[in-house]
């Protein structure tokens, strides 16, 4: 692997769109920078964005982190942050993390630019028709991408504040923390879901939440948990 490339470019019709193209892979070494780039276009004001992962070969928890962390605030200032270009294998991980319900993924950026296009275009106002025999009680219909985005965001809300209280889940993940302490979150996720493990089937924001609780969220804590725990009796 050689680390990370990234540059930015603008985009659309009026080069309101932020396009940053990202080369190599996103893990806890290299992730700061990609976060430092999309914290750049934030402080600028420029919330409509694209992330360009054409080149990317593989991401870790780190990097999907950073998208899942700013992805609500964005949204909050009338911007979105999108997906584009992802290679089969990370895709497969985007999935698998359930972050299709959250993020919005493209294959190409002038889908990704189509879609900020709509987008705006069901957020200008719009002249309402003059009816002078409508009912004073007309019930009429609003349904825009906008109920798309609530129910993303509650979800995403949900992911966030969730707080499974199993022990039964916690023993499971204490043990496979001392059977391999090398493993991240996702390589225990799905441990979690084999058979052996009882197919324990838990989002990639659980598992978070209880390495979390268990103080067993970075390498380092689940290395030191094992060299305290492998070999009592």
């Amino acid at each position: 692997m050689e680390g990370i490339q990234l540059s930015v470019k603008q985009a659309g019709v009026d080069n309101n769109i932020s396009v940053i193209k990202v080369g190599g892979y996103i893990d806890t070494t290299t992730s700061t920078e990609l976060e430092h780039s999309l914290g750049n276009l934030l402080s600028a004001g420029k919330y409509q964005i694209i992330i360009d992962l054409k080149d990317v070969d593989y991401i870790s928890s780190a990097g999907w982190g950073i998208f899942v962390s700013e992805i609500k605030g964005i949204r909050e200032k009338g911007g979105d942050l999108k997906l584009v270009a992802m290679i089969p294998d990370v895709y497969e991980v985007f999935e698998l993390l359930e972050f299709h319900h959250i993020l919005k993924a493209f294959e190409t950026i002038e889908e990704a630019i189509m879609d900020f296009d709509k987008q705006l275009s069901k957020a200008q106002p719009q002249p309402k028709p003059v009816s002078p025999k409508a009912a004073p009680f007309e019930v009429t219909s609003n349904l825009t991408d906008r109920d798309g985005e609530k129910e993303r965001s509650d979800r995403l809300d949900k992911m966030l504040t969730e707080d499974p209280k199993d022990k039964s889940v916690e023993e499971k993940i204490k043990q496979l923390v001392i059977e391999n302490p090398e493993n991240g979150s996702i390589k225990i996720m799905r441990e979690l879901n084999q058979p052996k493990h009882g197919n324990v089937k838990l989002s990639w924001f659980q598992v978070m939440s209880y390495l979390k609780r268990l103080e067993l969220n970075s390498k380092k804590k689940r290395i030191d948990f094992f060299k305290a725990n492998a070999f009592k009796k």
